[in-house]
């Protein structure tokens, strides 16, 4: 059945230490337990809130992208964030600027952004919109006004990969958590690095073939340069041993070359007098003969 993964358990356990302020009661004005969703109901067929269970035909949430299909497990990969308010650093956050933010940093490109495939959001409790990383969508239905979904893609729930950075990041902004946040340079930087060890860009060089004639698309990417380089290097390996195996010596072409640059005396200096008369009765013989 559908269950929800631990990395973002994670992220709602976050969110509900800081946006739900008043632990001991339900208010409105919290972020309580029930607004913080990841599987589901029983009745909720295909998208990312569904498990390989519950996915359907052509399911959006698999065939839009490779991520998603070599992803695809029992596990949702979809966070629903319910309505709160909350003060902090002298000024008022609610779904609304939450949302905005988080769909802010994902338009900059932001590193820690880089598994998120879409926000369904509302930035003023009237449109519903949509920031969908593969452009496929703009909207959403009615829901999205009092609620923000996440959809995270399929292949980074499957290998549990930390979401919490980006949450904590908005938290530290806002002034729950203690701390400098991170400057835009340094984010840039980040980014960057990022982008070039696994995307590439205009200025990775050109592009290889990570796994010669297999299916990995060419790309310039550092990660697919260094399979790149190690698919040479074992080419390479393979090739030295089957010369290491093999005999190169041609002996008789050796005796060959180097009497035919030798004078008559020459040669008959070198061979000793006893094997000398051997081979000149051995010569008359077969003169005779």
């Amino acid at each position: 059945m559908t269950t929800a993964p631990q990395n973002l358990l994670a992220v709602r356990s976050l969110l509900l230490t800081y946006l739900n302020v008043d632990k001991e009661a339900v208010r409105a004005a919290d972020l309580e337990p029930g607004e913080v969703g990841i599987v589901g109901d029983a009745s909720h067929r295909g998208g990312y809130h569904c498990g390989s269970d519950r996915v359907v035909a052509n399911d959006y949430s698999v065939v839009e992208s490779t991520r998603d299909s070599s992803g695809l497990t029992l596990h949702a990969s979809a966070l629903d964030v319910g309505m709160f308010t909350v003060a902090s650093g002298g000024r008022t956050h609610n779904l609304r600027t939450f949302s905005t933010w988080f769909v802010a940093q994902c338009v900059a490109g932001a590193a820690d952004t880089r598994d998120i495939r879409e926000i369904i959001y509302s930035p003023d409790g009237q449109t519903v919109k949509r920031w969908d990383r593969l452009g496929k969508r703009t909207t959403g239905d009615s829901s999205h006004l009092t609620h923000t979904h996440f959809s995270f893609f399929r292949d980074s729930t499957k290998a549990g990969r930390d979401q919490t950075p980006l949450f904590r990041r908005y938290l530290t902004a806002i002034g729950l958590i203690e701390g400098d946040d991170m400057s835009a340079q340094a984010e840039s930087e980040i980014h960057q690095v990022y982008a070039g060890m696994f995307f590439g860009g205009s200025s990775m060089g050109r592009s290889v073939d990570p796994d010669g004639s297999g299916p990995q698309p060419a790309a310039n990417s550092l990660i697919a340069k260094l399979d790149y380089l190690m698919l040479r290097v074992d080419q390479l390996a393979a090739q030295v041993t089957t010369l290491s195996n093999k005999d190169f010596t041609d002996e008789q072409a050796i005796v060959t070359g180097v009497l035919a640059g030798l004078p008559p005396e020459k040669i008959a200096e070198a061979i000793p007098p006893e094997l000398a008369r051997d081979v000149a009765d051995e010569l008359a013989r077969r003169m005779v003969a």
